[in-house]
């Protein structure tokens, strides 16, 4: 039977997490230890921070730099995680380095008693592909926390911090100053990083973390960002970021903030390594060539559908925001608007979407629901197709318990499935409609499928 490097990559027994430098750190010297083999940017962070690798590696591409990108999770292809100039690891590539890793990773289990993680596995996949094919740059995001995640093996040339917010606290802890110290455990001694400005108590332990190891720390600033306002229908938004213009094809209203903080950790990657040649052209013209799926991203128009990862508080209460600033947009421009003002002689209430959600368990699910409870007309829920799901029923009692507290009349319905759910959203919304699916990034893949392949009305 032919090896399948995937199925051995999510093989059961290695799926536990277990966090800790010892086995990838001997998995990958056996290896040969390929993460020195390239300079890199290592990026953590709780919201933000995917869109932030996005920008860098659109950057350092258009700098004419070989760039490596490895994030988590993927969206639609396991492939998506391991990118080499944008193009994901091909599955013959893909073979090759499973294949030595699997033989370090039998050596590494027989000195260590235990088998090296699947998030190990993957990362050491990843940094033996990007050795092999000679990346200048490649940019690494964390995967759990920072101090103890797998990928804090490397030693960067720069790191960047994207906002920090309070979610996997079983595991990071329970206050934003514990998960803080988690993230900025990514900080090593004499490497500048590059900072969201954070709130205070997460900023405090950032910038003790910086002058124990002498890394220069630079923070965004925010007072010299101006976005300009959304235009329904529109496919970029445009700012202004120290002075300088960018345009960005990633639409959610906190867009430019993650764009700011790359283009912040760009200058001091140019600063700290100018032979990458990484100029402000490069910037500008990486910052409008990003992609990144599954970030409030528009997959439908007719209705409206957009897709979002956010999984956790922060990112519900980003994701409301980008949908008032939307809704807004559509209501000025006349396209939102219902029949009240005529019939009571009010003012005109805006059309508010349905939304299609699905969560993990392990989140706060009390504070993923609450902040888009205002934006919705009805909710359709569903399970996630992942062990760690939150049962429909359970998620569907939450809205109506928030719902009956805030005194809305919200309809909610059960289905089966994250595409199932997708399908009756969209059918009952109807050609004029708007669907906003969130929850959880594990299932915006199935959903674009779904809405792909839907039947022709």
């Amino acid at each position: 039977m032919a090896f399948d490097p995937v199925a051995y990559i999510n093989e059961p027994r290695w799926r536990h997490s277990s966090l800790g430098l010892e086995r990838i750190g001997l998995l990958l010297k056996k290896l040969g230890d390929p993460q020195g083999r390239f300079l890199s940017v290592h990026v953590a962070g709780t919201n933000g921070k995917g869109s932030t690798c996005a920008y860098l590696s659109s950057i350092l591409r258009k700098a004419g730099l070989r760039t490596g990108l490895f994030t988590s999770p993927y969206i639609e292809h396991f492939e998506e995680r391991i990118q080499v100039d944008g193009r994901m690891v091909s599955r013959p590539d893909l073979l090759q380095a499973t294949l030595e890793v699997r033989d370090a990773a039998a050596k590494v289990e027989q000195a260590l008693g235990e088998h090296p993680t699947e998030f190990e596995l993957m990362c050491a996949v990843a940094f033996v592909h990007f050795a092999e094919t000679a990346c200048d740059v490649v940019v690494v995001e964390c995967g759990l926390g920072g101090r103890l995640d797998a990928t804090n093996v490397v030693t960067p040339a720069l790191c960047a911090i994207a906002r920090i917010g309070m979610d996997h606290t079983d595991v990071l802890g329970g206050t934003l100053a514990k998960v803080a110290f988690e993230k900025a455990g990514i900080v090593k001694r004499g490497v500048p990083t590059v900072s969201w400005p954070q709130e205070p108590e997460a900023m405090d332990v950032i910038r003790r973390r910086c002058e124990e190891e002498g890394s220069r720390l630079a923070v965004s600033d925010f007072a010299q960002l101006a976005v300009d306002p959304l235009v329904p229908g529109a496919a970029r938004r445009e700012f202004s970021y120290r002075g300088v213009a960018y345009t960005t094809g990633l639409l959610a209203s906190y867009q430019p903030m993650n764009a700011a903080l790359a283009i912040d950790a760009a200058h001091a990657l140019g600063d700290a390594c100018p032979q990458l040649g990484v100029t402000g052209d490069a910037i500008g013209e990486g910052v409008a060539a990003a992609l990144w799926p599954g970030r409030f991203e528009a997959v439908g128009r007719s209705p409206l559908v957009v897709v979002d990862g956010a999984h956790n508080p922060q990112g519900a209460e980003a994701l409301a925001s980008s949908l008032d600033e939307l809704l807004a947009a559509r209501d000025a421009a006349g396209k939102a608007c219902d029949d009240a003002a005529a019939a009571g002689g009010g003012a005109a209430a805006r059309r508010l979407p349905t939304l299609v959600a699905g969560v993990l368990a392990d989140k706060d699910v009390g504070n993923i629901v609450a902040p888009m409870l205002p934006y919705a007309a009805r909710f359709v829920v569903y399970a996630p197709d992942n062990p760690r799901a939150l049962p429909a029923e359970a998620l569907a009692e939450e809205v109506r318990r928030q719902a009956h507290a805030a005194g809305r009349d919200v309809r909610v319905d059960v289905a089966p499935s994250a595409a199932q759910a997708l399908r009756r959203a969209v059918s009952e919304e109807g050609p004029e409609g708007f669907v906003v699916a969130f929850g959880t990034l594990y299932s915006i893949g199935s959903m674009k499928r779904a809405f792909a392949t839907r039947p022709s009305e």
